[in-house]
């Protein structure tokens, strides 16, 4: 007998109750990188609130896959155009069939192959997420991939070696071997403890040229003075 799309819909598990299964980062290396991913562009975007991103959280995509625990949760990932908010995981169909439009893995030992091979597959076939990149925290290999047709193409790095990316409109690059983000002038994003001591020293640059300001302005007066000359007020 076939079921009705309400009596479908009812026989998919609850959204509130699946947890994110990802095991811990393989290394302080892998978290470090990761939580420097999501503060800068969190902080890059902070007026916004039409995005999520996932970090080291299980993305569900079918029935098949919760009878099979065959879970797949990139290490990074970015959904746009959708209400930023907290998630224990990342439920597809809750999410009006939403995946996501980016995807970084962070290569280690135990996961480099299949990063490259499986997950990459899995990406390109199944999700149809339009920008793939893995990066490895310890030998800083770094490569992208954009979804062209029915299958993923290298993205081709600028002279800087940097990768663009047109889902986050941005520059992906390694800079003092960490994976950064880079906005199209090829200009550092900036983590937020970076922009705050960037603001102090432009405050404190300014405050050294008013007082050099008022120095000279002072010297000139006494030297009019020493010539007899009375300086405008």
């Amino acid at each position: 007998m076939a079921l009705t799309a309400p009596e479908l819909a009812d026989l998919m598990p609850d959204a509130t109750q699946l947890e994110s299964v990802e095991p811990e980062m393989e290394s302080s290396l892998h978290y470090a990188q990761l939580a420097l991913l999501v503060a800068c562009l969190e902080w890059l975007w902070r007026d916004r609130n039409d995005f999520f991103i996932g970090a080291n959280l299980t993305i569900y995509f079918s029935r098949q896959q919760l009878k099979t625990q065959d879970f797949r949760g990139p290490d990074f990932f970015l959904v746009k155009k959708t209400q930023k908010r907290p998630r224990r995981s990342w439920v597809v169909w809750e999410e009006d069939g939403k995946y996501p439009d980016l995807i970084i893995e962070l290569l280690s030992d135990s996961t480099a192959g299949n990063d490259r091979n499986l997950k990459k597959e899995i990406y390109q076939d199944r999700f149809r997420t339009p920008e793939y990149f893995y990066f490895s925290p310890d030998t800083l290999e770094l490569a992208g991939y954009r979804l062209i047709g029915q299958r993923y193409q290298a993205i081709a790095p600028n002279s800087a070696g940097f990768l663009w990316s047109e889902s986050l409109n941005l520059y992906l690059g390694v800079h003092q071997g960490q994976l950064r983000y880079f906005d199209p002038e090829g200009q550092l994003v900036l983590t937020p403890e970076e922009d705050a001591l960037r603001s102090e020293q432009q405050a404190l640059q300014a405050q050294q040229q008013a007082l050099q300001a008022q120095q000279r302005a002072e010297q000139l007066a006494e030297q009019l003075r020493s010539l007899g000359i009375e300086p405008e007020a």
